[in-house]
């Protein structure tokens, strides 16, 4: 089992599950660090954090559990045991596809658009990487991902210029922004809030999880992993 992040907060998070953990940063070094992991043995890839909210009833510490994610032109179904076992652990949490991309989705405006184009509930920059990478080894899939910024919010341009290749955040660099952006300012302590939900319910969500993320032992395995999804449950459509 192999977990994936985007940012150093949500790598700290997930350390605590006793599992690997890689941070993809901005994405550029992801897929070859991954590979790197897996060629030792995987049985399973879970991408793990925040997202941004494309569905206008998503609100922020809100729960997203991928249904698909979408690469590109690709529709990367996740494992739908795996999937409904996260469902049934994880209260309040919604069902639906992400849309996997390479930059930030700042503009409320295009992630209004990108909803109403691909049907996405959330976005993020690391699940398509994490979906691609485990239709290559023939392992099962998962996303769990928490809304920080809803659809009809708009990302300060201060809060973009903090961040930093490894997934850290330079608070210098947004102090220079700001001075620059001074109108920033309550976009930040709004995003600081719904970072703050989001991050607990990050927390909550791994305490319920546990070390291996809804994933129990049964007599079906998978490709390297004596791992698979609880039996008692059966197949479900998104709805």
């Amino acid at each position: 089992m192999i977990v994936v992040v985007g940012m150093e907060f949500e790598a700290r998070i997930a350390s605590g599950l006793g599992v690997p953990v890689i941070c993809g940063g901005d994405g550029k070094n992801l897929p070859a660090s991954l590979a790197r992991a897996m060629a030792a043995g995987c049985g399973g890839l879970i991408s793990f954090g925040v997202a941004g909210g494309l569905s206008p009833h998503l609100r922020p510490g809100q729960c997203v559990i991928g249904s698909a994610i979408l690469d590109g032109g690709e529709r990367r179904p996740t494992d739908q045991r795996w999937a409904q076992r996260l469902l049934r652990i994880l209260p309040g949490a919604v069902h639906g596809p992400i849309l996997g991309v390479r930059e930030p989705v700042a503009h409320a405006a295009e992630k209004r658009a990108l909803h109403e184009e691909t049907g996405a509930v959330a976005v993020d920059m690391e699940s398509h990487v994490v979906a691609r990478a485990a239709a290559q080894h023939g392992v099962p899939v998962a996303a769990i991902r928490v809304v920080v910024d809803p659809v009809e919010r708009t990302i300060p341009r201060s809060a973009l210029a903090g961040a930093r290749p490894d997934g850290t955040i330079d608070p210098l660099a947004v102090i220079r922004s700001l001075v620059r952006n001074p109108r920033d300012l309550i976009g930040l302590v709004r995003m600081a809030v719904d970072t703050r939900a989001a991050r607990a319910t990050l927390v909550r969500g791994g305490a319920l999880l546990g070390p291996v993320l809804g994933l129990v032992e049964t007599g079906r395995a998978w490709p390297g992993m004596d791992l698979a999804i609880d039996e008692e449950l059966a197949p479900q459509t998104d709805g």
